[in-house]
């Protein structure tokens, strides 16, 4: 079977499937495993490569009002790699190809290849993701296997979120200009991981805050993972985070507890390394119960020098 992955998340499920030889084409911002990057890219984007985080969310918003992606097919590579199942999403409106332009390709193509559509909204939808991508391919058995795996991990993180006795307030942002609060997934990690998020909410949508409502909130740990930036490009943003009102009043600024970490790789993917998401903060909100297992990094911690107002 020739696969064709849309989004990166589903190349990370195809590929811990063990069909990294079926996968014969990704998007370009799959980047995980490294291999991928190899790959013939089916996809372009209309944001400017050196866009500020307001101007990529002006961008997305009129977008949506017109109702059309930021992402388009490369018909002729589509074409040429001729692929049996097309992965794609229908999560999002304006992060992958719109569903509409995916459909009608697959009819243009030769053999009307399949197309899986995946929509989590939870991790146990993510890993059920993995299954109904195993069992489209024909390996239902490395489904289950990679799904109890996973379980594993989790419920160990679980067990020792068990032997918490203190839950810090946290808020989780997943974009900072303007401020975006986490929802989807991310609330029910944090929970798992001991923690309380204080403003987003399991299984609804990320939504965009006043900054207002972070401060009254007043988050005992902050974590910043904003959706597709390295960890590099979400540092950039710092000083206008720093510079927002009543910034040293919130309790995790003053006590040193804001973390930061890649949200390209982590958090925002709905894959496999949501559940190295959930080991990371765990790692950084208990890290006497919780040790980070090899090859995943931890979360910045940011330094009292970095979180001051300058």
């Amino acid at each position: 079977m020739r696969i064709v992955s849309l989004l990166p998340s589903a190349t990370e499920i195809i590929c811990q499937l063990g069909l990294n030889e079926q996968l014969v084409g990704v998007t370009h911002e799959c980047d995980y495993p490294p291999f991928v990057a190899c790959l013939p890219k089916v996809t372009k984007t209309l944001i400017p490569h050196d866009a500020s985080s307001s101007e990529i969310d002006a961008l997305v918003r009129e977008r949506l009002k017109t109702q059309l992606a930021l992402y388009s097919l490369d018909m002729p590579t589509l074409e040429r790699l001729a692929p049996d199942l097309i992965v794609t999403q229908s999560l999002c409106d304006v992060c992958a190809v719109a569903e509409a332009e995916v459909t009608a390709a697959a009819c243009s193509l030769l053999g009307q290849p399949k197309v899986v559509n995946l929509e989590p909204m939870s991790l146990e939808d993510v890993l059920a993701t993995l299954q109904l991508v195993a069992r489209t391919a024909g390996v239902p058995d490395k489904g289950e296997a990679a799904v109890t795996a996973l379980r594993k991990r989790i419920a160990t993180v679980e067990g020792r979120s068990e032997q918490v006795k203190e839950r810090p307030r946290v808020v989780m942002l997943e974009w900072l200009d303007p401020p975006f609060s986490s929802g989807h997934w991310t609330p029910e990690l944090v929970r798992m991981a001991g923690g309380i998020e204080v403003i987003g909410q399991a299984g609804q949508r990320s939504r965009t805050l006043e900054w207002g409502e972070v401060v009254a909130a007043q988050p005992e740990v902050l974590f910043i993972a904003c959706c597709g930036f390295t960890l590099e490009r979400t540092l950039a943003d710092l000083p206008g985070l720093r510079a927002r009102p009543n910034w040293s009043d919130i309790p995790a600024v003053r006590n040193e507890r804001v973390y930061v970490t890649d949200g390209n790789a982590y958090f925002s993917r709905p894959g496999p390394r949501l559940v190295d998401s959930l080991e990371i903060i765990a790692h950084s909100m208990h890290p006497a119960h919780h040790t980070l297992p090899g090859g995943v990094t931890a979360a910045r911690r940011l330094t009292r020098e970095e979180l001051r107002h300058k």
